[in-house]
This record gives structure tokens, sequence and C-alpha cells, in this order.
């Protein structure tokens, strides 16, 4: 079987590839062929995929060209689509050959964080925020009624790994930080959520949930390099059974599919970071996987595979459960020069110990 990965060099294609690699559905006799722009050559020499080809950054005529060529000539049985821009283009196009995205109405609210807190507004499920640029300072009596600290990011559409945020306790930092990122058009500022970080996986076929699971995002990689502290790109996080966490994902993504007359398909990542109080609010939707994909599948639960099987339309071959039950001491790690480790039983380490590592599960 040949399955093609949009976006596959990139953290979270890799993420996906590794996931399929493990299947014991798909991995024996699995060829993956990736697309990519030429970016991260890392993703390129990796021999992860069996063929990547460099495929041009816009989605005029040249990429639909090429992409169809790809499928025809490499016979392709389903496609997985990861940047999120991509989603969009190919939610709102009819490429001939099996792919699961959200509908493209849906994508349209969902890859937006401007559009998706508009809508949110009312409900007490997204902190409080607003949107923000430099003609803004004018406004004397808006300035007054931003209460520090804030959180400012870029709003732009498909923005990830927190480009443009930072916490801005005051407005010489707001306004710091507006000239610094001067290429950004706009911004929002929301009430600063000083909470744990969640992502919420979540798997639909014609508008039926088939496979939930929830990462804990706790530290970052080269984290110190980052104003927010934030790279998108998690070094320590676990795996939880969270039914706040879940519920909330599912009423948000249920609202956007009533505003837009919608049936959910595909996976969607619903980002959440918690109050003061621990109350956890919606951030953002991502409509794609995200990079705790292949940590999942260490853990047993492969969400690529069971895309790949909604794709397909062998949903009946999925593994009757929503969701996996997690150890609670369990941890995933990650490093620059090494691949996703899962870890079910984390035990802290003193002075003295000794791990052996061989004898460790991973």
């Amino acid at each position: 079987m040949k399955i093609l990965v949009a976006g596959a060099c990139a953290v979270t294609g890799r993420s996906v590839a590794r996931s399929l690699r493990v299947s014991k559905i798909f991995g024996p006799g699995l060829e993956l062929i990736g697309t990519d722009i030429d970016v991260n050559l890392y993703g390129f020499y990796e021999k992860l995929y069996d063929k990547i080809y460099v495929v041009p950054r816009g989605f005029g005529e040249e990429y639909i060209s090429l992409m169809n060529r790809i499928i025809g000539e490499e016979k392709i049985d389903a496609a997985i689509i990861v940047p999120e821009i991509e989603v969009v283009f190919w939610s709102k196009s009819n490429f001939k050959v099996p792919y699961l995205v959200p509908d493209s109405r849906f994508c349209d609210i969902a890859i937006s964080k401007e559009r998706l807190f508009e809508l949110l507004k009312d409900t007490n499920w997204i902190p409080k925020s607003q949107k923000f640029d430099k003609t803004l300072f004018d406004d004397e009596n808006l300035v007054k009624s931003i209460e520090f600290p804030v959180w400012i990011r870029d709003a732009s559409d498909g923005t990830a790994s927190a480009k443009g945020a930072f916490k801005a306790t005051c407005l010489d930092d707001l306004k710091a930080w507006i000239m610094i990122n001067g290429n950004t058009s706009h911004f929002q500022i929301s009430e600063f959520l000083p909470g744990k970080n969640y992502g919420c996986f979540c798997l639909f076929k014609n508008g039926k949930i088939l496979k939930m699971s929830v990462a804990e995002r706790i530290d970052y990689l080269m984290a110190k390099v980052a104003m927010s502290g934030i790279t998108g790109n998690t070094c320590k996080g676990k795996l939880l059974n969270n039914k706040v966490v879940t519920d909330l994902a599912l009423k948000v993504i249920d609202k956007v599919c009533l505003h837009t007359n919608t049936v959910m398909n595909g996976m969607v990542v619903v980002d959440m970071k918690a109050d003061a109080e621990g109350n956890p609010r919606v951030t953002e939707i991502n409509i794609r996987h995200v990079a705790f994909s292949s940590s999942f599948a260490n853990a047993g639960f492969n969400l690529a595979e069971y895309h790949l099987l909604c794709t397909l339309e062998r949903e009946n071959e999925l593994t009757p459960e929503l969701e996996k039950i997690y150890p609670e001491n369990n941890y995933i790690l990650r490093d620059v020069d090494g691949l996703p480790i899962y870890v079910d039983n984390y035990q802290p380490l003193k002075v003295g110990d000794c791990v052996n590592a061989r004898s460790e599960e991973r």
C-alpha cells in the first residue's frame, strides 16, 4: 500500500510517518511517499520515507498538476494532509485519492484564531481577548482597559509554534513587541493563562467521534531561545485521561459545526490552557495532527493508523474503545537528536540512583 503524507518533513509529518511505520495493520509492506517544500532538509535525508517530492510553496496550477501527477504515477492509495494551510486547500479541492479532512467551512473558522474567538465570545470556553494592532495605541480608553499581564500572539491564519507570542506585563512591553514583530499585520491579546497546557486529539467520521486522546505539554525543546518559552515542540509531556478537557473539546467542535452547518470529518486537535483556578480554556483548533501523534502510537494508541483506516472506509476495523486509559506516572520525553520515548511508570530520580536504561520499555 502507498500512502501520501503532505508536509512530510516537518516535525508533525514525520510523527505521522513514524506512527504508520509501527502500525501492525499498515506497517508491513507500507510505502510512504512524501511531499514537502524544501525547508527542513533533515526530513529529506532521514530515510523515513521511500520517496519525497519537492512541491511549490503556493497552491496554484503548478501545485495541482504536480500533486495529481504524483497521485497517478505513484498509484497512491490514500493521503494524510498535515500542514494547516494545505488542509484548507485540500478541503476545497477534489484530488482523486481518498483523504479525510474537515469541511472547508469548518476549516475557515478553525484556521483563524480571530474568527474562532469571535464565534465563541459569548461562552466561557475561551480567555477574554481582543484584536490588537499598533493603531490601537492611540485609543486611550482601550489602552486603559487592558488588564495586565496579557498574552499577545500573531493572529494570522495557520500560525503555529507560538509565533509572535509573548507575555506582556505592561504597555511598554506591548509597544516593544509589536515594533519587534513589524512584519506581523495583526495580533490578538488575551488574558494570561498560567495553568496547564493541553492538546485534545479528536478523530471523526461522518459526525461521529471515534477516537480521543489528551496530551499535556509540560516543557519545550530549546524553550530558552523563545521569548514566550514555547517553541511548539514538547520535550516533556504526559498522556492523560481528563473528561473536563474532552467534554470542552467536543462542545467547541460541535458549536463550530452547527455554525457552519457541517458534518465533522477527520482529525482535529483542540489546544487549551488552564486559568489560575485550573479551568481549561480553548486557545485554538488545529485542523491536523500535531507532533504528539507518534507518542500516542508508542503508548499503543495509534491515531495515524486510525485516521488512515477511516480514510480508507475501514473504520469497522477500529478497536472499540474511544480512549485508552494511561498510567498516572507516564511521561513522554523528546530531545533534539533522539526519537520520542514513552515511559509508562516514571519515578523521580535521586542522586545515587541508577537507571538500567536497556531494561526500560520505550
